[in-house]
């Protein structure tokens, strides 16, 4: 989570810069689950560039992680009721 934190930070210090408004339409786009046009990341300094990159890593590993949960829910209320982890008998 340390993306989220620094894009805020950037956020709060250029609140009315353009690159400030791409990783907000960006931040947005990742939360809302809605595409984002990946032109606009070419307009950013390397700076927020690099920001834009470690806030898409960060996403798609919190993505990965909430996904191993959903299985994991799945297997142990659905597919495994009542078993809690038990080994089978």
């Amino acid at each position: 989570m340390n993306a989220i934190k620094e894009i805020r930070k950037y956020l709060a210090d250029n609140p009315k810069s353009e690159p400030a408004r791409i990783l907000a339409r960006l931040t947005s786009a990742l939360a809302e689950e809605r595409e984002f046009p990946l032109a606009e990341l070419y307009q950013l300094d390397y700076a927020a560039f690099d920001l834009a990159i470690d806030l898409l890593r960060d996403w798609r590993l919190d993505r990965y992680y909430a996904a191993r949960i959903k299985l994991f829910d799945v297997v142990l209320n659905d597919v495994l009721p009542g078993q809690n982890g038990a080994a089978p008998q």
